[in-house]
């Protein structure tokens, strides 16, 4: 089974029709930098990038966007199908970012993903996007809002620059979901909050296009607050004990969007350092042999919203393991292991873990 740095993270982009998807969408194409993006684009009709609009009057079709993105336009029985064709080697693709219909359910899309027998894509979590300025028209003409909340792992309040701050927080308030949230105007977030970012090569003589589309975005995030989010840095030298770990994780804070890193369970599994990803209520591990020579030290990296760093960390230690004398019980690998997903030949289900 490939480990997540192997595979190829896919975002379900939902929201109710005029809620800035593609707006969203269109900055990550154009703040992606190094990264390449395959964008599965349902809904064609209204798409505002230009290459992708010459896709759409193609019909069933996928575009090269010229920075090394591509572009398909399908519908969810094409899923598969297209999901196999992006995640080719050939295609060399980092992420890939679907655009769900302004009335698809987005639950449907999340099923699909988790059911995939591709193993070269791991979810990459549910991203609802809603107009602040009309949350109140939205919430009364589409009561189905509340349901599409309750099962995203990130929740973009678009068009923050349209409403006041009283009111901004009113709606934050009455959202009543565990999900992080982070303001955005025109759909400018942080790329970073979803995807790893690939360094630019290094250039000689004139800038490109995307590095003057760059500087521009870099100029913008200067001047506006577009994300709220907060990266936590953890690493300890001591093992980890898999009990205490798996009462963290099973009880993570609202607003902690994603966990990566590696993980040493010492005694527990002296052959292999765990690979972790999390995203929203997502869980998988990935065992791996350890590389020779490398130092034998637990490393993850915590993202979200409106998260406390220093109490994220406080639990952490409160993971490690005290010395031979803490050593884990017997079985305690065993709520690890539940979120290892098992060979397609052992028959085994995986558990439900969004």
């Amino acid at each position: 089974m490939p480990t997540p740095s192997q595979q190829i993270p896919v975002i379900v982009l939902a929201g109710f029709l005029g809620s800035g998807k593609t707006t969203l969408l269109n900055h990550l194409l154009r703040a992606s930098r190094g990264t390449r993006i395959g964008a599965v684009v349902n809904d064609f009709g209204s798409i505002e990038i230009d290459a992708m609009t010459v896709a759409g009057q193609l019909g069933d079709s996928t575009v090269s966007l010229g920075n090394g993105c591509l572009c398909c336009a399908v519908d969810a029985s094409e899923l598969d199908l297209y999901l196999d064709k992006l995640t080719q080697p050939s295609a060399r693709l980092d992420v890939i970012v679907i655009e769900a219909s302004g009335l698809a359910e987005p639950q449907e899309l999340v099923r699909m993903l988790l059911a995939s027998e591709n193993e070269r894509i791991v979810y990459g979590g549910l991203v609802e996007v809603i107009d602040a300025a009309e949350y109140d028209a939205t919430r009364e003409k589409h009561p189905e809002i509340d349901r599409h909340l309750t099962v995203a792992d990130l929740v973009v309040l678009n068009k923050t620059d349209r409403v006041s701050v009283r009111e901004l927080a009113r709606i934050r308030q009455s959202l009543g979901t565990a999900a992080a949230v982070t303001g955005a105007s025109y759909g400018r977030i942080d790329p970073d909050l979803l995807f790893e970012r690939k360094p630019l090569t290094e250039r000689v003589g004139q800038l490109s296009f995307e590095d003057l589309c760059a500087d521009e975005d870099d100029h913008q995030h200067a001047d506006h607050l577009h994300t709220a989010y907060e990266s936590v840095d953890f690493t300890a030298r001591a093992p980890m004990d898999p009990r205490r770990l798996m009462d963290f994780l099973d009880s993570r804070p609202e607003g902690l969007y994603r966990i990566k890193g590696f993980v040493d369970f010492g005694a527990a599994d002296p052959r292999n350092r765990y690979a972790v990803h999390a995203v929203g209520r997502f869980l998988r591990f990935y065992p791996e042999p350890w590389p020779r020579g490398a130092e034998r030290l637990t490393q993850l990296v915590l993202i979200g919203s409106g998260v406390d760093a220093d109490k994220l960390r406080t639990e952490l230690d409160e993971c490690r393991t005290a010395g031979p004398q803490d050593a884990p019980a017997e079985h305690s690998m065993w709520g690890v292991l539940r979120y290892v997903q098992s060979e397609p030949e052992t028959g085994q289900s995986e558990p439900e873990s969004d």
